[in-house]
């Protein structure tokens, strides 16, 4: 069966503003909404689109977290994926141990596609696609804004930092998603209400081999400073003098 794994992830709504806990031992989270990572609802989006086209016949989405990650399952299963996986934990996960765990789950799917989000607007870590290629031994093709599939190879156009650049990769293939690659569909009632009956498997890591290991520990949160207040000049000989007299020219 010619099958694609989604990974999401389950983050604090883009539309709400971060605050740091006052003893800076982390983000408050409490009463917080949380939604799908918005790149990994585009990579939802775009496996779903490449379904619809007949050149797959399953979408498989899958979330690493604690149990309430199963409301973003639903979320996906609503948008249009066929089922989906909850690797269930408590413990941190670090790009490496969330690669770990989607490599052993494409060992088991055998998907012909893993599409992620580019990265997790909580962490930006924009790490795990790349470690999931090199640990799959499969071709990546990263910061995609168009995707065509052909039989047996992928054709994406990528952003970088002088314009755009094709590549071609044969598949089973990585692919993580760039902001423009597609506007991810509105989740109406009635798909909310099928959602309930798709099929939605709660594994451990231990049963897929993996340990989630904490490498990288934060020891303190803040939150940015407050930006000074602007001040008008006026000319361009005042705003030389305005600058050297703070040191920045």
């Amino acid at each position: 069966m010619k099958r694609i794994l989604v990974s999401i992830k389950r983050v604090v709504d883009y539309n709400v503003r971060i605050r740091v806990k006052p003893d800076g031992s982390g983000v408050i989270t409490d009463g917080v909404k949380m939604s799908i990572n918005p790149f990994d609802e585009i990579a939802l989006e775009e496996a779903l689109r490449i379904k619809e086209k007949g050149l797959a016949e399953e979408v498989v989405a899958v979330s690493i977290g604690p149990a309430d990650c199963q409301q973003q399952l639903r979320t996906a299963l609503a948008m249009g994926a066929d089922r989906a996986i909850h690797v269930q934990t408590d413990a941190i996960i670090e790009p490496l141990t969330a690669a770990q765990v989607l490599k052993a789950l494409a060992d088991r799917e055998q998907p012909i596609l893993a599409i992620l989000g580019k990265q997790a607007i909580d962490d930006d870590c924009s790490q795990t696609g790349q470690m999931l290629a090199a640990l799959w031994q499969r071709p990546q093709a990263t910061f995609a804004s168009k995707v065509e599939v052909d039989g047996d190879k992928a054709r994406v156009t990528r952003e970088v930092d002088a314009g755009l650049e094709t590549l071609e990769v044969d598949l089973p293939a990585v692919i993580t998603t760039d902001l423009r690659l597609n506007e991810p569909r509105y989740v109406k009632l009635p798909d909310i209400m099928k959602a309930k009956k798709k099929p939605l498997d709660s594994i451990e890591p231990a049963s897929l081999g993996v340990t989630p290991t904490e490498v990288v520990k934060a020891v303190h949160f803040e939150p940015p400073a407050s930006r000074s207040k602007g001040s008008m000049v006026k000319d361009a000989q005042e705003l030389v003098a305005a600058l050297r007299s703070k040191g920045l020219v």
